[in-house]
């Protein structure tokens, strides 16, 4: 009798080990945003969200010992996502801003860089701050490090808000808009990729916000950012960052910390 009940105390302690190990290996998932070139964006040839931050998001896991599930959602709504355990990480082009930092964790800086300019390409007229825009209607993306500086300098006539850099770019590049601020490197590539032949990016701009990007997770997931920040250290070290940036045509980061 005893054998038996140690036989069937044994194999219960197996298989709830099993059903650990297979809840342990479900994938975190990842909140990223479809309309980011490059950092996030929907490739519709495999209909999954891919770039810089998809693919360090990867080589974090593979480093950190977790596998993840890239879900697409609009930028507005990471945060909240996350802090409802939606998502599990945030991994997108969002700077580290300490209105941010109140709400969730990040990890250690990734890449930073400031705000870029696009006007018609029939303005040729080299802009360097806002000042040089005064009295006109521009544009910015909701829930960016952007809007607050804009709507505060108190220059513009009106501040349009869009969902999308992609919307910010169409009603420039139409007319209806006279210039729009956005990550200056997803304005860059959105311009190289000729998408939108009636728009130039302002080369002269000197940004007003410079940040850098981060991976973010909810406050109270101390162990989970501990492995992310020591992942991180490691592909920066090894040079598997550079590789990535280097992948996807970014510039050199404007790193002011």
């Amino acid at each position: 009798m005893r054998k038996r009940l140690a036989k069937l105390c044994l194999s219960s302690a197996l298989l709830l080990g099993c059903l650990g190990s297979a809840v342990s290996a479900q994938p975190l998932k990842v909140g990223a945003t479809a309309t980011g070139l490059p950092f996030t964006f929907l490739d519709t040839k495999t209909n999954t969200i891919q770039g810089v931050m998809v693919d360090l998001v990867n080589a974090v896991g593979k480093e950190a010992g977790f596998t993840v599930a890239v879900e697409p959602l609009q930028f507005s709504t990471l945060i909240p996502a996350l802090t409802a355990s939606k998502i599990d990480i945030i991994s997108a082009a969002m700077f580290i801003t300490p209105q941010r930092k109140e709400i969730v964790a990040f990890s250690a800086p990734v890449y930073s860089y400031g705000e870029g300019l696009i006007v018609p390409k029939t303005d040729t007229k080299d802009y360097t701050a806002f000042a040089d825009l005064k009295g006109e209607t521009v544009g910015a993306q909701v829930g960016t490090a952007f809007v607050e500086p804009l709507k505060k300098s108190g220059l513009f006539s009106e501040v349009k808000i869009y969902d999308t850099i992609p919307d910010i770019i169409r009603d420039v590049n139409s007319g209806r808009l006279k210039a729009g601020f956005a990550d200056a490197p997803i304005l860059a590539y959105y311009v190289k990729q000729g998408l939108f032949p009636g728009v130039r990016l302002v080369e002269t701009l000197k940004p007003t916000v410079v940040a850098s990007v981060g991976l973010s997770v909810r406050k109270a997931d101390t162990a989970l950012l501990a492995k992310i920040d020591a992942a991180l250290a490691k592909l920066k070290a090894d040079g598997t960052l550079q590789a990535i940036l280097t992948k996807w045509g970014l510039p050199p980061s404007a790193d002011r910390s």
